[in-house]
């Protein structure tokens, strides 16, 4: 059998320590895999800016497409430079160069860990990733942004029936393997009558295809109140860009936050593992970096290549470590920083801490 290859980008601020971590656990869970693994390294965000002049460059969307998997560290995308002095956004042109159109996001309480939400939950926010609002993603050319007079800015939202099909039937395929087989399309068709109507339809007809599973569709304002109010209500949601994004947010943070947030950008051959978080570059370098976030990330993209045993192995780790202070990150109410986390987890993996 073929080695797994898998392409690691560290990324800008706390990113290359919580690489570092992702990587240790990698390394601990090997016995699980089914397979042989190669990680290459490169260089993304401000170190690829400062060696080649871009902050993504071309030789790394190479070697993403040839990898069977990134790991994708934070970036700081909002301190870049001009697109036209390198600064581009390097987990937008992989979406784009790896057509990673489905962002999956979970959200999970955790035994023993407290968290905003009122009772347990576990859902899966399955946003669109390709299209909406957000300018780097909803035309082919250009920005979706433009200002035609000083002091007056439009945005363009682009929605397809192409895009909203599949990831409406990437939410019905997941929806069939989790215990509750249950989508919540999340719109605001009463508003936006074309965009969100076309993507309605679209998904109510993925839905009708898929008639053992229970389907139903909530305004998304009134998701945001019952995700405060309840979010066990929900098992796998469906939604446009900007909604997702949103929403995917606002779930982690019930559930902990977003450091125990992990993220996969899956599309038909690749998929991408990417921290939900920011680069916090005000605590870069000093240890204090949880990494969960992008370890849980690396779970899924196990699970999604198709190792399973590793990905449920790393996961059940972290419950094991999130579940008492003394093996936590100080965000969480413990003592370690992330060297010191990093240490307990791979010692459960490996099976050298009881």
């Amino acid at each position: 059998m073929t080695a797994l290859r898998l392409l690691a980008l560290d990324g800008d601020g706390i990113g290359p320590e919580i690489m570092a971590a992702a990587l240790a656990v990698l390394d601990a869970v090997r016995p699980q895999l089914g397979r042989a693994v190669e990680v290459e390294r490169a260089k993304i965000g401000f170190a690829a800016l400062k060696a080649t002049g871009s902050t993504i460059p071309e030789p790394v969307i190479a070697a993403a497409r040839a990898a069977d998997g990134v790991l994708l560290g934070p970036v700081s995308h909002n301190a870049y430079p001009p697109r036209e002095e390198g600064g581009l956004n390097p987990s937008g042109v992989l979406r784009k160069a790896l057509d990673l159109y489905a962002n999956i996001r979970p959200a999970r309480t955790w035994p023993g860990l407290d968290a905003p939400a009122r009772r347990p939950f576990d859902l899966v926010v399955m946003r669109e990733n390709l299209e909406g609002f957000y300018a780097d993603r909803n035309m082919h050319q250009g920005s979706g942004e433009f200002m035609p007079v000083p002091g007056v800015a439009l945005a363009v939202r682009r929605i397809t029936e192409d895009a909203s099909r599949r990831i409406a039937e990437a939410a019905f395929a997941l929806a069939e393997t989790r215990p509750a087989q249950q989508v919540t399309a999340v719109h605001k068709a009463n508003v936006m009558r074309l965009s969100d109507g076309l993507f309605l339809d679209t998904v109510r007809a993925v839905a009708a295809t898929h008639p053992a599973i229970a389907y139903d569709e909530v305004l998304v304002d009134a998701a945001a109140a019952h995700l405060v109010r309840d979010p066990s209500r929900f098992e796998v949601i469906v939604t446009t860009n900007m909604f997702g994004d949103i929403l995917s947010d606002l779930a982690s943070e019930l559930a902990g936050g977003l450091g125990l947030a992990g993220s996969l950008n899956a599309g038909p051959d690749h998929a991408a593992a990417q921290a939900q978080h920011g680069s916090a570059p005000d605590i870069a370098g000093r240890d204090r970096a949880n990494p969960t976030s992008l370890i849980l990330s690396l779970a899924m993209l196990l699970r999604h290549l198709g190792e399973p045993a590793a990905a449920a192995r790393i996961e059940a780790a972290l419950a094991a470590c999130l579940a008492r202070p003394e093996t936590r990150t100080a965000d969480l109410g413990g003592r370690l920083g992330t060297h010191g986390f990093t240490a307990k987890l791979t010692a459960h993996i490996t099976g050298a801490m009881p």
